[in-house]
């Protein structure tokens, strides 16, 4: 069987493209400075040491890394896994406020993990999506990502010469180069960056990380504030957007033993401080959109790039992580909301392509794109609840009255 599968990776190869590779970093960049110091923030709510958040780095890259990359080269189609930012947020708040310890935080991770197992083995979170119209998948897809849009261009108030460059080289490359349009932008914005002495180069440290083992200890105050609510809004906030990108990108994946694989990694890692592994929903579209290669069916490689990157940030942590962060953030997020325009289109145009589903698209859309949290549980999670309850208003009966 491994003979078989020897192959794969001589074509990964043959398949990647400068564009699938720098989608991969892009996806990298954005992941990671988006959301790196929620994770600092989590860590230090138990009393994490400077070890123990390398260690975190290590647990949480080695499982995005490898829960992308290897089954991207096995399936050959995109696999985007990350870290669940809401459920990092969650426990920032909740360790703070509860006085848990690293253990009973730990403990909370295993349960959750657990839980996670539990919903992809027995395939109960794919089939409440198979119940979702493609059209509202589309509109929570265009929501999700139109944020990134907006703050591309709200950018421009405290970095307008560099918004304005980006943009322009944008708009000429994909008349030129399309296909490297990304790759021409993101090289002009990191050439201007440098030459302004915009570069952040003291945030690196030159040091591998550790893997730090912390014996769980299980409470019950723990699993109800800590294992409850991380595990809820990881589904909710993360692997219900990251599912709808897939399915608005025209991917057929195996949504449930592909949850139950991320849940998997977090029971193995959790020790050592990985918390929760989803799929992602920003970065999954940068790799899986047209801006990483013109070919759907070698997409896949961007993922697999994507993967490749977030092992060695696992490796080498704290220097990675210090380069990442050493980009300007009007940087980081003009060249997400670019390399996002041609999905948040698409998205739009598949959400409203049916007059009867319409409505109820924009709903999700709007909520979705609203931003608002309620008990917890992020947008995303409510735009699919407000378009459901509004295609079932509309809808439910009609056909039997007919």
């Amino acid at each position: 069987m491994g003979w078989g599968r020897m192959p794969a990776t001589m074509r990964f190869f043959q398949d990647l493209s400068l564009s699938a590779f720098t989608a991969g970093f892009v996806a990298v960049l954005v992941g990671f400075t988006s959301s790196v110091a929620l994770v600092f923030q989590a860590a230090q709510a138990f009393g994490a040491t400077p070890a123990q958040i390398s260690s975190w780095m290590w647990a949480l890259g080695l499982g995005m890394g490898l829960c992308s990359l290897l089954p991207s080269l096995w399936l050959r189609k995109p696999v985007m896994v990350a870290w669940s930012t809401p459920g990092a947020a969650v426990l920032a708040t909740a360790g703070l406020a509860g006085g848990f310890s690293m253990a009973q935080a730990i403990g909370a991770f295993i349960v959750c993990a657990l839980l996670i197992v539990l919903v992809g083995a027995t395939g109960w979170f794919e089939r409440i999506m198979n119940r979702i119209p493609m059209e509202i998948a589309a509109a929570l897809l265009a929501g999700v990502l139109a944020r990134f849009g907006l703050q591309a261009f709200g950018a421009a108030q405290t970095a307008l010469p560099l918004v304005l460059l980006m943009l322009l080289c944008y708009l000429l490359a994909r008349r030129l180069w399309p296909r490297y349009a990304i790759v021409v932008t993101l090289a002009a914005a990191i050439a201007y960056a440098a030459l302004r002495g915009q570069m952040q180069w003291s945030a690196v440290h030159w040091k591998l990380a550790m893997p730090v083992f912390t014996l769980p200890e299980f409470s019950l105050p723990a699993m109800v504030s800590l294992a409850l609510p991380l595990f809820v809004v990881t589904m909710a906030s993360q692997n219900l957007p990251g599912v709808a990108v897939i399915r608005a990108s025209g991917y057929d994946l195996p949504i449930s033993r592909l949850i139950t694989m991320t849940g998997l990694a977090t029971l193995v890692l959790a020790p050592f401080g990985a918390f929760a592994l989803n799929f992602s929903a920003i970065t999954a579209a940068i790799c899986m959109g047209p801006e990483a290669h013109e070919d759907r069916s070698k997409r896949y490689t961007a993922a697999a790039s994507c993967g490749l990157l977030y092992v060695v940030i696992g490796i080498f942590g704290a220097v990675v992580t210090g380069l990442l962060t050493a980009f300007p953030p009007e940087l980081v997020v003009a060249i997400a909301g670019l390399a996002l325009l041609g999905t948040i289109g698409n998205g739009l145009a598949a959400a409203v392509r049916s007059e009867a589903h319409r409505e109820a698209a924009l709903i999700t859309f709007l909520v979705t794109l609203s931003g608002v949290v309620i008990g917890g549980v992020g947008s995303a999670f409510w735009g699919v609840v407000a378009g459901s309850v509004a295609l079932f208003v509309q809808q439910y009966g009609q056909k039997r009255s007919e």
